[in-house]
């Protein structure tokens, strides 16, 4: 009973994945969390660089925030930590108020890192995740295209065994391998294609083995043998090197009142940041894994994270793509490989330093080479062209903007992209006129325009299905059509709108309708709705439309609706009339030419 006890209460603290812990997901996630550790090595060192910081505090990102946004966030396999947008974005934004590296610099560094963590956590306990569902489907698959193209381009000059490009763009990055291509180490390509040789082989040959952790060691041991017996020479062929123990130390962020006022505008601006790029990678990773993610609970994860990490020498983390797909890969099963892969990271740089210096740099780019490929989806690219242009556009534009500008302005463009075209959709909703297809007892209701014959319609009854929401941006296409109806040359003065498909209405849409009552009452005829929805009643209510209608224009279904318009149409046209669709018009006179139906048949059911 106690241990039932104590499983739900680690069940509320940290999730659902506490049930499915087992010593088969230890051993995979164990396996997965120490390539994560090999991974953030080289990482967390550059940057910490980018962002103005000793490398050192690259290291600490990559373990108290990994922990606590594992165990408290939504996701069972994104891996935190340091980012390259986080790192460029913090240098931007503190470069111009201390010098970087300085203490000044690293005390607003952290204080910036708390307060990110409180806004971040504010807004999941606010419950405000939900504005990350508006992050469309084709602007998530375009950033991870974007992201993917990003993780290759960076991780060219490793894999060709050259410098460091001075600029961090990725058009900088090309230019600078281009130009650099007759420097290519053949040493360094060597052992690129060994890792990809080998983690491509063991994924084919052996898919439950951690095929990436293969490669990476099969390729550490062809660098040593090549820098042992072939190539002592320089230049060496570059590795990790010798790294500080990451031992994050407890300390309160210094700064000033004055300097933490001017730094909640920057932390709000880092949140940002931070939230797009951690919920997008979430999303994305729960897209292969098929696992659900709470945004709330992903925020409130990441926030705790940022909070606590500021007081252990963590700067802004947040999740990191090109290390949460490796962990996908290599078998992780809960967030205990987040966990695995902080503990092992100091484990392995106190007990193992010498050896891991001596990983190359081009087996780790290697490895992120396998991780873009996977992450680029060709295929997916292809049938999101021909299932929706519109779509494939959206995808298109943040790719692009992904790779020329920053992160989180490429998931703005395209969620902005995204909701434009649902905006531009919804605003032209579908008003399709409606009749009979035959005088058959089971005649259906059809659309007209979709008949391959041409079926008559009533010269005084329009009966229109409108399919879609009536709000502000749609209403004047909605006015348009009616007013279009209205002034045909011989126009239907009575209307009858089809309102089952009519969700909802705002206060434009509900002036809308009254406008249109009051023109065609103006004309001599009147307006009617069938099985209008109960919101849309409410609506209606609400404004007085409803006292200015009357219920008596109301119906529940077309045969009462038909039956009590019909005796309020104009029998001299009726006389005239030759399309005789309605079953009334079996009573009414007229020529003799007209396709009367047998006036002792039943009256037949409209079916929809």
């Amino acid at each position: 009973m106690q241990a039932a006890a104590a499983v739900n209460l680690l069940e509320r603290l940290f999730g659902g994945w506490v049930r499915v812990v087992s010593a088969a997901t230890l051993r995979a996630d164990a396996q997965a969390g120490l390539l994560g550790a090999v991974l953030v090595l080289p990482q967390g060192i550059a940057f910490a660089t980018l962002a103005g910081l000793p490398p050192e505090y690259g290291l600490y990102t990559a373990i108290v925030p990994v922990i606590i946004a594992a165990l408290f966030g939504s996701s069972w396999h994104v891996l935190s930590g340091p980012t390259n947008a986080n790192s460029l974005a913090l240098f931007a934004m503190l470069s111009p108020l201390a010098l970087a590296f300085s203490p000044a610099y690293i005390q607003m560094a952290l204080a910036v890192t708390v307060l990110v963590g409180v806004m971040q956590w504010l807004i999941g306990a606010l419950r405000l995740g939900a504005l990350a569902n508006f992050i469309s489907p084709a602007t998530l698959f375009g950033f991870t295209s974007g992201a993917a193209v990003l993780i290759g381009v960076y991780a060219l000059p490793d894999v060709l065994g050259l410098t460091a490009a001075r600029d961090h763009g990725a058009a900088a990055v090309l230019a600078h391998v281009i130009d650099q291509l007759k420097a290519v180490q053949l040493e360094a390509l060597a052992v690129a294609g060994m890792t990809l040789g080998v983690a491509l082989l063991v994924r084919r040959l052996r898919p439950n083995w951690p095929y990436m952790l293969a490669g990476l060691l099969a390729a550490t041991a062809l660098g040593w043998a090549w820098m042992q017996y072939v190539s002592a020479v320089p230049p060496p062929l570059r590795t990790v090197g010798q790294i500080a123990t990451p031992w994050p130390k407890f300390a309160v962020p210094s700064v000033s009142w004055a300097a933490l006022s001017e730094l909640l505008g920057l932390a709000f601006a880092l949140t940002i940041v931070a939230l797009g790029q951690s919920i997008s990678i979430a999303k994305a990773i729960a897209a292969r894994s098929g696992q659900r993610i709470d945004a709330n609970r992903e925020f409130r994860g990441q926030g705790l994270s940022n909070i606590v990490g500021g007081f252990f020498s963590s700067y802004v983390s947040c999740g990191s793509l090109n290390r949460s797909l490796p962990n996908l890969e290599a078998g992780a099963r809960t967030p205990l490989a987040a966990v695995f892969s902080a503990l092992l990271l100091l484990g392995l740089v106190a007990a193992s330093a010498s050896l891991l210096a001596q990983i190359p740099r081009a087996a780790l780019a290697a490895l992120l080479l396998l991780v873009a490929a996977f992450l680029l989806d060709l295929h997916r690219w292809k049938q999101l062209f021909k299932l929706s242009r519109t779509e494939f556009g959206v995808a298109l534009t943040t790719l692009v903007a992904t790779v020329s500008l920053r992160l989180e302005i490429a998931i703005l463009l395209g969620t902005l992209l995204s909701l434009m075209s649902f905006l531009y959709r919804t605003s032209k909703p579908a008003m399709r006129t409606m009749g009979f297809d035959s005088w058959a007892l089971e005649r259906q209701f059809v659309v007209l325009a979709d008949s391959k014959t041409p079926l008559p319609e009533c010269p005084q009854l329009k009966l229109l299905r409108m399919e879609g929401e009536v709000y502000f941006g749609a209403t004047q296409h909605v006015a348009d059509t009616l007013h279009a109806l209205r002034h045909l040359p011989r126009p239907q003065k009575h209307l009858l709108v089809m309102g089952k498909s009519m969700n909802f209405i705002d206060l434009a849409g509900a002036q809308l309708w009254e406008a249109e009552l009051n023109a065609r009452r103006a004309m001599g005829g009147d307006l009617y709705f069938h099985r209008p929805r109960p919101a849309v009643v409410r609506m209606w209510q609400t404004t007085g439309f409803t006292r200015l209608l009357g219920p008596e224009h109301q119906f529940p279904d077309k045969r009462s609706a038909i039956a009590r318009i019909f005796s309020k149409l104009d029998p001299a046209i009726c006389r005239q009339c030759t399309a005789r669709i309605f079953w009334e018009c079996r009573k009414a006179p007229g020529p003799d030419a007209a396709p009367c139906p047998d006036p002792s048949s039943p009256s037949p059911p409209i079916s929809a």
